[in-house]
C-alpha cells in the first residue's frame, strides 16, 4: 500500500498580464495592504472616542444623515444629537446659520435636529417671492374687468433678490397673499410662546415714471385658527418712481402665534389699459434672535 501523496502547494498568485507574482509582492500584501507598503489603519474604536471627538467627526456629515440614521445608532449617539455639540460645530461652518447660533445663545432648551434639518431661522419664509415660478405659492385676487397680475423682468435690478423680476398690477385693484405656517417650517409652539424671536418682514416695491400707482402692504400674526390676529402691520406709503424698501420687526408679540398672513395689493392711477401699477418683488418673512428680543425670554431660564 502506497503512502497518501503529500498536499500540492497553492498556486502563486498571477498579476493581470499572467505572470505569478513574487513571493515578497506577496508576503508584503499579507503583512500590510494591497500596495505591500504599511499595514492598513485599524477601524476607528467609536466606543472609545471621548465625545468631543465623535462630535466633530459626526458634525461633518449632513443635516438629514444625522437626524434620520445616525441617531439611530445607539444612545449615546442619539443623546449627543439631540444635544448642541454636533450642531453648534456645523452652524459655525456655515454663514448661513447665525441665526441658528443666535438662538443656542438665547435659549437653553432647542430642538437641535429640528433646527439643523429644517432651518427655520435666518432664511427667508416666503415662497417664491420674485416671480421666479409665476404665481406658485401665491393666492390671486383682482377686482372687476381687467388684465389682473403679471410677471415682469425688473426695469432696475434690486440687489439681494434672488431673481430680477417683479409682480405687476394693472388698472383695478390687484392682491395677493400667502400664509406661512411657522410649525410646518420648522418651529415650535414653545419656542414662539416663551422666547418670542423677531419676525422680521420686508417688501420691495416701485411705481413708474410715466404713470401713478397705489401700493399696499398688509401683514398679520394668526393664531392656529388662521382667523385671531394677534398683532397686525400696516403700510400705505407715497407712490415713488423707483424701488423703495419696506421693513417691519414684529417683537414680544405675546403668546399663539403659529401662522403669519402676507398679503399685497396695488393697481396704477390713470386707469391705463395693461400693467402700469405698482410693482413688487424680494418679498420675504425671516424669523431670527436679537438682542431687543432677548429681553422677552422666558424668565429664569439660562443659555448652554
Amino acid at each position: 500500500i502506497l503512502p497518501p501523496a503529500a498536499p500540492r502547494p497553492p498556486p502563486k498568485p498571477r498579476s493581470a498580464s499572467g505572470d505569478a507574482q513574487p513571493e515578497s509582492r506577496q508576503a508584503g500584501e499579507e503583512a500590510g495592504g494591497a500596495d505591500g507598503g504599511l499595514p492598513g489603519a485599524p477601524p476607528p474604536d467609536w466606543p472609545r472616542l471621548p465625545n468631543e471627538v465623535l462630535a466633530l467627526v459626526l458634525s461633518w456629515l449632513p443635516p438629514e444623515t444625522l437626524a434620520t440614521r445616525c441617531r439611530l445608532v445607539c444612545r449615546r449617539w442619539r443623546d449627543l444629537l439631540d444635544g448642541p455639540a454636533v450642531w453648534k460645530l456645523q452652524w459655525r461652518r456655515e454663514p448661513g446659520m447665525r441665526a441658528a447660533l443666535e438662538a443656542a445663545a438665547r435659549c437653553p432648551r432647542l430642538r437641535w435636529s429640528r433646527l439643523g434639518v429644517l432651518r427655520p431661522l435666518g432664511r427667508n419664509l416666503v415662497r417664491n417671492p420674485c416671480g421666479r415660478e409665476e404665481f406658485r405659492h401665491w393666492a390671486l385676487h383682482c377686482e372687476g374687468w381687467k388684465d389682473g397680475w403679471k410677471v415682469e423682468e425688473n426695469r432696475s435690478p434690486v440687489e439681494g433678490a434672488e431673481a430680477q423680476t417683479c409682480f405687476v398690477t394693472s388698472y383695478e385693484w390687484c392682491q395677493k397673499e400667502q400664509v406661512i405656517d411657522l410649525l410646518k417650517e420648522g418651529l415650535w409652539p414653545e419656542l414662539l410662546d416663551a422666547y418670542q424671536p423677531d419676525i422680521v418682514v420686508s417688501d420691495w416695491w416701485g411705481g413708474r415714471q410715466d404713470c401713478g400707482c397705489r401700493y399696499e402692504l398688509f401683514v398679520a400674526l394668526l393664531a392656529a385658527n388662521k382667523k385671531t390676529k394677534i398683532d397686525v402691520f400696516e403700510a400705505k406709503p407715497d407712490p415713488l418712481p423707483q424701488w423703495n424698501d419696506v421693513t417691519h420687526t414684529f417683537r414680544r408679540y405675546g403668546p399663539g402665534v403659529r401662522y403669519v398672513l402676507f398679503r399685497q395689493r396695488g393697481k396704477d392711477t390713470q386707469f391705463w389699459a395693461g400693467h402700469y401699477g405698482a410693482r413688487v418683488t424680494n418679498s420675504s418673512v425671516v424669523i431670527q434672535f436679537s438682542s431687543e428680543s432677548a429681553e422677552s425670554l422666558e424668565p429664569g431660564l439660562s443659555s448652554s
